[in-house]
């Protein structure tokens, strides 16, 4: 039963960041963006991170916890990919988090403050790259799923 659990909460918790991620580029357009869009992304990036940290509970919870056991990914060439494409995305994420932290703060600063279209256009791409190599992570997962990596 745990296993099912922390299988339901894991594809549950990547569903979310997928979907984060397609908000966040959906508000990074310059044509949309105004003062309560800036906010927005502020929510959505925080609640990116969140999500960030609760696969990495639920992933290695289901690693170490979980009835394959962990020589069963930690042996498995695919598992890695897939973590190292999560690392890959969070590293990404980084400069779009600074920009999004640094953008609320010109926002409280000055009420009426929208993102130079400069700035805009580098972090909306940072967010298609985020996006592209998030999707390798379902791809490894479905080759681990059937049996890719092992032996």
């Amino acid at each position: 039963m745990t296993d099912l659990i922390l299988a339901i909460v894991h594809h549950l918790i990547v569903f979310g960041i997928a979907a984060v991620l397609a908000a966040e580029l959906a508000l990074l357009r310059p044509t949309s963006m105004s003062p309560h869009t800036v906010k927005l992304l502020g929510r959505f990036d925080t609640f990116y991170g969140l999500l960030a940290l609760a696969i990495l509970v639920a992933g290695f919870g289901r690693v170490f916890h979980g009835p394959k056991g962990a020589d069963f990914y930690l042996d498995n060439p695919v598992f890695w990919i897939k973590v190292g494409a999560f690392a890959v995305v969070g590293i990404l994420s980084i400069k779009p988090t600074v920009r999004i932290l640094a953008w609320q703060k010109a926002l409280k600063a000055d009420a009426g403050f929208t993102p130079p279209a400069e700035e805009l256009n580098a972090v909306r791409r940072r967010k298609l790259a985020e996006i592209h190599v998030f999707a390798i992570i379902p791809v490894a997962a479905a080759a681990m799923a059937r049996g890719f990596g092992l032996g």
